[in-house]
């Protein structure tokens, strides 16, 4: 190989060693003190509840793992949002799994950590799979309760969401292992199963310091609610364990009965890994945001390095094709990133949207809705193209075309964002608002309405009129600090650390791992048989 992908190769690797670095942290939870006061009660921590729960041969992939990553600081952190949660296997049923980290505020819950057990409930709703809730947890972290408590979004909305999945026929099971309380007590009894452990587990509205000051009760915790008190007493809990490992052990055997329902019936083949070493990849993808080719990183992910493009000549900033992931058929859209050359002798760059290209892929998603096959966007956007010509030519009306497919497309859609994701470009690629099933960044994501120097100069400019206008004068050297103090500020907002903390994207992943996360994706999809059908809105002709 080359010097350039030698340098690409080393440049992604240090990113992913500084990946790997954040994880060990977060992975540490509350910190070392507090994980020994869990094992003093004979408690497992939450990553070894799961650990314990899932099938080990099977893929288990965490979600939301630098959710509230860098935020709260004045409250001392919240690794993880303070729970730990993902999609994998328990007793070969594919389930998500979301456990409360004890470790973290005692479990408490804050403004993320909603939004990221909402986020669970979503894809738990939308692809009809078992949850399993394990419980442990003192319920809203109450210097923020106005920003966790009332809203829509809330913690209200995940009982409501408990209700409503109940009604749709998607099991739950909550393994009560430690506090449960307040509103958090709705939560297990709204499942259709409680299991609590003698001794750590507990189940109330009010716990003992509370009752005492509002009635004048004197009570303890295990007589107020306890296994014992609500598997003998209330009725309340249906099973009791002396141990966490015999309360997760009846979770698998639960789970180990549950019916095959219907699935979505999307095409699947024996896999075949790619041809093209998918390792490449590392060296592939360009460390100083040169061209490359989108081509050769798609055929390191699909089966056989086999892709049959759609009107492979035309509309060439995007490409579209048809493809199997780990035996699933797949049509894909990317964003080629190398600079091509119409029909015309037109040059265009890589990574921008054109007139021709967005409506190529449009097209190419209803033919996936037409055909049932799910969509893998791989972003890599600039944007769309600007200017005199491209807005003569209608380039607003081509791009809202494509958004329209996007946002009304029925079949699964899962977003892998590899490089930039900026402004409309988002958008037409599946970003988070357009409801992908499940959406994955590369650590070399950035994500933004516009790149880094063109922000910063907007907003200098901006920043420096305002200045003049007060009469202040500003020197070059002023601007100089000004724009570098805009852009660090601006760039540190784009990266997929800040877009992950605040679940814009499920996970920041590795590169080679993409097969991986795809096919778990349509696996997870598959279980959902309805589908709605296609309907498109008003197209800009």
């Amino acid at each position: 190989m080359d010097i350039q992908f030698n340098r690409n190769e080393d440049a992604m690797k240090l990113s992913l060693t500084e990946m790997r670095k954040r994880l060990h942290k977060i992975y540490e939870g509350g910190g070392k003190k507090s994980i020994e006061k869990q094992r003093e009660r004979n408690k497992l921590t939450a990553r070894e509840r799961i650990d314990y729960l899932r099938d080990a041969d099977k893929p288990f992939i965490e979600l939301g793992a630098f959710a509230g990553y860098d935020m709260y600081a004045e409250q001392g952190g919240c690794p993880a949002g303070g729970t730990v949660a993902g999609i994998g296997y328990v007793s070969g049923r594919q389930c998500i799994i979301v456990a409360n980290d004890q470790t973290v505020k005692a479990g408490a819950w804050f403004p993320i950590s909603g939004k990221k057990n909402l986020r669970m409930q979503e894809i738990a709703m939308e692809n009809r799979l078992p949850v399993i809730y394990l419980v442990d947890s003192a319920g809203v972290f109450l210097p923020m309760q106005d920003e966790i408590f009332p809203d829509k979004e809330h913690f209200g909305r995940i009982f409501r969401n408990n209700a409503r999945m109940s009604a749709m026929g998607i099991t739950q099971i909550a393994a009560v292992m430690g506090a449960c309380v307040a509103g958090g007590a709705y939560l297990p009894i709204m499942s259709d199963e409680t299991l609590m452990v003698e001794g750590n587990g507990s189940i109330f509205l009010a716990g003992p310091y509370l009752v005492k000051a509002a009635i004048g009760e004197d009570i303890d915790a295990e007589t107020l609610g306890g296994a014992v008190t609500h598997t003998e007493l209330s009725g309340i809990a249906d099973y009791k364990f002396k141990t966490e490992q015999e309360c997760l052990d009846e979770v698998k055997k639960l789970m180990s009965k549950l019916g095959e329902k219907k699935k979505a019936g999307f095409d699947r083949v024996a896999p075949k890994p790619p041809k093209k070493n998918p390792e490449e990849l590392y060296g592939l993808f360009p460390a100083d945001g040169k061209p490359y080719d989108m081509l050769e990183i798609i055929e390191r992910i699909v089966d056989d390095s086999d892709f049959d493009q759609f009107k492979q000549d035309y509309g060439k900033t995007i490409l579209c094709g048809y493809a199997r992931i780990d035996g699933w058929a797949v049509g894909i859209v990317a964003n080629q990133r190398t600079i091509v050359k119409n029909k015309k002798n037109e040059m265009q760059l890589g990574g921008v949207i054109y007139n021709d290209s967005a409506d190529k892929a449009a097209r190419f998603i209803l033919n996936c809705n037409q055909k049932k096959i799910p969509l893998v966007f791989l972003q890599d956007v600039t944007g769309f193209m600007v200017g005199s010509r491209s807005e003569h030519s209608g380039i607003i009306k081509d791009g809202a075309k494509m958004v329209n497919a996007v946002a009304n497309s029925v079949v699964p859609k899962i977003t892998i964002v590899v490089g930039n994701s900026y402004g409309a470009g988002n958008y037409a690629m599946c970003g988070k608002a357009y409801d992908p099933r499940f959406i994955y960044a590369w650590p070399t994501a950035k994500i933004a309405v516009m790149g880094g120097d063109q922000a910063a100069k907007t907003l200098l400019q901006i920043q420096v009129a305002a200045m003049k206008a007060k009469g202040k004068e500003v020197s070059a050297e002023e601007e100089k600090k000004l724009l570098d103090e805009i852009k660090g500020r601006y760039d540190a907002q784009t990266t997929p650390y800040y877009a992950a903390a605040r679940l814009w994207v499920d996970e920041i992943i590795d590169p080679i791992e993409t097969r991986k996360v795809i096919s778990e994706g349509i696996a997870a999809a598959n279980n959902n048989p309805d589908m709605d059908d296609l309907r498109v809105g008003v197209f800009q002709v």
